[in-house]
């Protein structure tokens, strides 16, 4: 089994709704993001996935949410709480969209960091 791992990051504020602490107010992270990719299948030249491609997806992905205040500006977190667990979880089921079928068993996991000590994992 081959794994790719490719990690970005993006600026952004959030604040948790309904929580109880300092938290609840708006405030920013530099959120770093870790996708790790994998795969049986090597191409012929001997790749299971050219690394640039998976930077260009993710990087789509995370520029929603860069320079923004995600409660308010990324729709999907209107309504859900924008928690590390709930951004690892969103983030993987966008990659899932847009790597179809490309590998299997495809996307293992993607961990979001909150600050350079604390991650969430999130795998299906």
């Amino acid at each position: 089994m081959y794994r790719l791992v490719i990690e970005d990051h993006f600026d952004a504020a959030h604040c948790l709704r309904g929580y109880k602490g300092p938290c609840a107010r708006i405030h920013g992270h530099t959120w770093k993001v870790e996708v790790c990719l994998e795969g049986k299948e090597l191409d012929k030249v001997g790749i299971l996935v050219d690394f640039k491609i998976i930077k260009q997806v993710l990087k789509k992905i995370l520029d929603e949410f860069d320079h923004r205040l995600i409660n308010k500006e990324v729709v999907y977190f209107k309504k859900v709480n924008p928690t590390a667990e709930n951004l690892s979880k969103y983030v993987y089921e966008k990659l899932n969209l847009l790597f179809p079928a490309m590998l299997e068993p495809g996307i293992r996991w993607v961990r979001v960091w909150e600050s350079p000590v604390a991650y969430c994992e999130y795998e299906n």
